[in-house]
C-alpha cells in the first residue's frame, strides 16, 4: 500500500486543484441547474417503465462488461466480446443497421484510433523506442541521479503525444525508461512510483491519448485547439504537482 500512501498527497492536490483551474479557464456556458431535480423526475415519469428494447440493451451491457473484465479467464477477447455485443443488438431488434450507420462519431473514433493504436504498436516492433531509449541514455551525463531523472521522466511523459493509449505507452516505454532511471542512480522504488503515476496522468494531453478521450471528443462540446491548449497546461501544473509537493512528500516518506 505505499503506493497508494505516496500517492495520496499529490492526488489529493491535483484533485482540488485542477478542476477549479479548468472551471475558471473554460467555465461552462451553464453554471446553475436548480430546475435538474424536477426536471429528470418529469422526464423519468413520461418515459414509463422500460421497454422491450431497453431491458435487451440493458442485459446485453451487463454481459459485455463481464467478458471485457473476466476475459482473459474465460480465453473471450475483447474485440469479439464487443462485436458478439453488437450482433446481439442487431438480431434481437434492439438496434437496427441504420442505426448503427447513423453513428458517424463512432465510425470516425474507430477508424482514426485504430490507426494511432497500431502505429504506437508498430513503434515498439519496428524497433523505433529501443533507438530513442538508447539516444536518451547516451544524453543522460549528469553528475547527480536527480537532474538524469527528471530528464527521463519529462520525456517519458510528454512522450504521450505520440501514443494513442496508455498501455500500449506503457508497455512500450515503463521498463526501458525505468531501466535508464536507475542505471542513473535513481532509488527504485522512487522511479518505479512516479513513471507509474506519470502514466496516468499524461492522459489527459489530447483527444486521443487513452480509450474514453475520443469518445469524450467525439461529442463535440470541445473544440481541438481548446483541449490541446488546456491539456499542456494542466500537464504542466501536474507535473509541479507531483514532482514538487509530491518529492518533499516521498522525501518525508523516506523513499529517497
Amino acid at each position: 500500500a505505499r503506493w497508494a500512501l505516496a500517492a495520496s498527497l499529490p492526488g489529493a492536490l491535483s484533485l482540488l486543484l485542477v478542476p477549479v483551474l479548468i472551471f475558471r479557464l473554460y467555465p461552462p456556458e451553464i453554471k446553475r441547474t436548480p430546475e435538474a431535480p424536477e426536471l429528470a423526475r418529469e422526464r423519468l415519469r413520461e418515459m414509463g417503465s422500460m421497454a422491450r428494447e431497453e431491458r435487451i440493451l440493458l442485459t446485453v451491457f451487463v454481459l459485455l462488461l463481464g467478458l471485457w473484465i473476466f476475459g482473459g479467464v474465460l480465453g473471450v477477447h475483447t474485440t469479439a466480446a464487443a462485436m458478439a455485443g453488437v450482433g446481439a443488438l442487431l438480431v434481437t431488434g434492439a438496434l437496427d443497421w441504420e442505426d448503427v450507420l447513423g453513428e458517424r462519431s463512432a465510425w470516425d473514433t474507430l477508424i482514426w484510433f485504430a490507426v494511432l493504436v497500431m502505429m504506437a504498436s508498430q513503434l515498439g516492433e519496428l524497433g523505433l523506442l529501443d533507438w530513442f531509449s538508447d539516444r536518451v541514455s547516451g544524453a543522460l551525463a549528469f553528475d547527480h541521479w536527480l537532474p538524469a531523472f527528471l530528464t527521463v521522466s519529462l520525456i517519458y511523459f510528454y512522450s504521450h503525444y505520440f501514443f494513442a493509449s496508455n498501455t500500449a505507452h506503457v508497455s512500450a516505454m515503463y521498463a526501458p525508461f525505468l531501466a535508464l532511471a536507475l542505471a542513473a542512480g535513481t532509488p527504485p522504488l522512487l522511479g518505479a512510483l512516479v513513471l507509474a503515476f506519470f502514466s496516468n496522468l499524461f492522459a489527459t494531453m489530447t483527444h486521443y491519448g487513452t480509450a474514453p478521450a475520443p469518445i469524450l471528443f467525439g461529442s463535440g462540446n470541445v473544440e481541438i485547439g481548446v483541449w490541446w491548449r488546456l491539456g499542456a497546461l494542466i500537464s504542466v501544473v501536474n507535473i509541479a504537482i507531483w514532482l514538487g509537493v509530491g518529492s518533499l512528500w516521498w522525501k518525508a516518506l523516506g523513499l529517497w
